[in-house]
């Protein structure tokens, strides 16, 4: 007979996408599983039909079909409630099938409040990893503040939020919003931002020489709200500041605008210096970054933009990349000196500074030095694990004491080796 497996277990649950995409949650799973816990985590099923998370121990992924909303209330709505049975019923089998003794939900959609019930009913803690505004991420894709449906989107918010044991906000306004918005006691309510860990991060010289051909990058998810047309239409712009040589914009990721954008480069004639790479695995990220000289940000600016932290931005910062944005608050709070901003987000404001900074090396070398001491000293996803880890440690820690740490098992990362602790019970 099989031995059971001792470690405590906690089931993650992400519905807008595979995990093998969500690289934040990727990253939480490995803090865990270093911790000492074992994972599984609930998603939609990707192209490659995985059954173990990627670089993690023994991560499960409970996979299920993802239903692909077509645009418009009903169509979403149909969406939620499919992830909500799906979610469910897998999380359901965890708990009775494989001892699952926490769970973890990461939004978007914000509807699934009634498992946090039904969970924390029967003693489980549940969390709920807070990703994005639903309400404010309507409004940038064209919502009326105010109307029907905004109200409900804030609402399911404020539920999500109330329902959970503890609730994780990706930066400082995310958390303000948790505590003022969502009436959540500041005490249970922790920041973990996202990026990378400094392992998946190759050493970067901190004075590269200049260069003469220049790459500056856009990487993330290409949707309606975030802004990649004006960094085409900016590219345009900048030809006719400086010509098409020694230069090119790369647009690394994908979304539902991945063909549209394709189609605006083909008709401005710019499919010589803009080049799309679909989805990049960590490796080719890196690889892409480090040879960079400016990573954009061209998100516009909005309620939601405003308060948000673009993943992109760290990973821009991880190696040095000066930032150039939209001037807003959590843009600030991350780059810092490393950035350069704009008033409006107009192409002509981003063509303007991207000709400025390339032909200025001696800023771009002091801001790459801000950019990998902010990095190194704040940013990195280690000083984010650690955080994390130690809500669970917290909300597990009468569980937790009735097990031992006894062996080490070493398991290769992006970053080399990382430590995974096994745990025994205790007799």
């Amino acid at each position: 007979m099989k031995e059971k497996d001792p470690r405590l277990h906690v089931v993650i649950a992400v519905a807008n996408l595979p995990v093998e995409r969500d690289r934040r949650v990727i990253r939480e799973v490995k803090a865990l599983e270093a911790a000492g816990y074992r994972v599984t985590v609930i998603c939609p099923r990707g192209k490659q039909k995985l059954t173990h998370v990627p670089g993690t121990l023994d991560a499960r992924i409970r996979s299920y079909k993802m239903y692909e909303s077509t645009g418009g209330a009903v169509s979403f709505a149909v969406e939620f409630a499919w992830s909500f049975m799906c979610i469910g019923w897998h999380l359901a089998a965890a708990v009775l099938r494989d001892r699952a003794v926490a769970a973890q939900v990461c939004n978007p959609p914000d509807v699934f409040w009634p498992l946090a019930l039904a969970m924390r009913a029967i003693g489980r803690p549940w969390v709920f990893d807070h990703h994005d505004l639903s309400p404010e991420v309507y409004q940038a894709r064209g919502g009326r503040p105010g109307s029907a449906l905004d109200r409900i989107l804030l609402k399911l918010e404020k539920w999500s939020q109330r329902s959970a044991s503890a609730v994780v906000s990706t930066n400082e306004s995310y958390r303000e919003l948790a505590i003022s918005r969502g009436g959540c006691d500041p005490a249970r309510v922790v920041v973990v931002r996202n990026g990378p860990s400094a392992g998946e991060v190759k050493p970067v010289e901190s004075a590269p020489a200049d260069v003469d051909d220049h790459t500056i990058v856009y990487l993330g998810v290409l949707g309606a709200q975030d802004g990649v047309d004006n960094a085409i239409l900016a590219a345009e712009k900048l030809v006719e500041l400086r010509g098409r040589l020694g230069w090119r914009l790369v647009v690394a990721g994908d979304g539902e605008c991945l063909e549209s954008l394709r189609a605006l480069t083909t008709e401005r004639k710019l499919d010589d210096v803009v080049e799309f790479t679909g989805w990049l695995g960590v490796e080719e990220i890196d690889r892409l970054l480090r040879t960079a000289s400016v990573g954009l940000q061209p998100d516009p600016r909005s309620a939601h933009a405003e308060v948000s932290t673009m993943a992109k931005t760290v990973e821009y910062l991880a190696r040095g990349l000066p930032v150039v944005g939209v001037d807003m608050r959590e843009t600030r709070r991350s780059a810092g000196d490393a950035g350069v901003y704009v008033e409006h987000g107009t192409p002509e404001e981003f063509a303007a500074v991207l000709h400025r900074l390339l032909d200025d090396p001696v800023a771009r070398a002091s801001m790459r030095n801000v950019a990998l001491a902010r990095f190194r000293n704040t940013l990195a996803w280690e000083h984010q694990a650690a955080a994390y880890v130690r809500l669970w440690d917290d909300l597990l820690s009468t569980r937790r004491a009735r097990y031992k740490t006894t062996s080490i098992v070493r398991q290769a990362g992006p970053g080399g080796p990382v430590e995974v602790s096994q745990a025994e019970h205790r007799q």
